[in-house]
């Protein structure tokens, strides 16, 4: 699944080339993807771009009249094109700029395209989310307070979106063990100085991604169709049963939550 620094780098790579871009048209050739694709011809043809924010996961296409909610689902991805580029299959929706398009692909449609006219952090899928990991929101306190209100493991508590937002399986996984805490401890039980390592680890980890690029996901490419470069550093995500890189112990997995979760017997207790 393309996690925040994925999100974060398409942002990027496609907000320089689509801000103040007037929309001509669109083209829908896959009505139903998570949720019904909304008809969007009509409502965005003559808008133009005003903003490309993000939200959690969230892309927020910002015009006059309200915003484009994009979510890239479980191996969504957005490109842009020349406008008569031929689609291949899973090519769902594009939204025209003239010469050039703005193309989702979405094999497995468990993306979202969702329209909203009013504030859209108030929409349902954004108003209960917490906040954003490097945000000055998400600090050592703020964490230490979630910790001693619910009893799951620490992992459980750093995936959770109602307590920050877009900290998913790879990168919880890699804060946790630069942070050398078992996935599976108790988050309760963790100590405040070693939540705060942990805050410190997973805006450490999110920021490099970001800067490399996102992780290299089979599924995932970014707006140019390049791949990220992050994977190429994971240290125990992806990692079963080969050496740390620190002590050369081996690498083991175990079940949390549902997610198979890589850790270090040695470095994280």
């Amino acid at each position: 699944m393309p996690e925040l620094p994925e999100v974060e780098t398409t942002r990027r790579g496609i907000a320089p080339l689509l801000i103040d871009e007037t929309v001509t048209g669109a083209v829908i050739r896959q009505p139903q993807l998570r949720w019904p694709v909304p008809e969007l011809a009509k409502r965005l043809t003559g808008q133009r771009v005003q903003a490309i924010d993000r939200r959690a996961k969230y892309l927020l296409l910002r015009f006059a009249q309200g915003t484009l909610i994009i979510h890239l689902g479980m191996s969504g991805s957005l490109r842009i094109l020349p406008a008569r580029t031929p689609p291949r299959p899973h090519d769902h929706v594009d939204l025209l700029f003239g010469k050039h398009c703005l193309r989702l692909h979405d094999p497995r449609r468990f993306g979202a395209i969702l329209w909203c006219e009013d504030d859209p952090l108030r929409h349902p899928r954004l108003r209960d989310l917490g906040p954003e990991p490097l945000s000055a929101a998400f600090d050592a306190d703020y964490l230490h307070t979630m910790s001693r209100r619910r009893r799951v493991a620490v992992k459980t508590l750093l995936m959770d979106g109602r307590v920050v937002v877009g900290v998913g399986n790879i990168y919880a996984t890699e804060a946790l063990f630069h942070a050398g805490i078992h996935p599976a401890r108790a988050s309760h039980r963790v100590s405040g100085a070693r939540l705060g390592r942990l805050v410190e680890e997973v805006k450490t980890v999110l920021a490099h991604a970001i800067e490399r690029g996102g992780t290299t996901l089979r599924d995932f490419l970014d707006e140019s169709g390049r791949p990220g470069y992050f994977a190429q550093e994971l240290f125990a995500y992806g990692r079963a049963e080969q050496p740390c890189r620190h002590c050369a112990a081996t690498i083991k997995t175990r079940r949390i939550g549902q997610r198979a979760s890589a850790y270090c017997p040695n470095c994280q207790h």
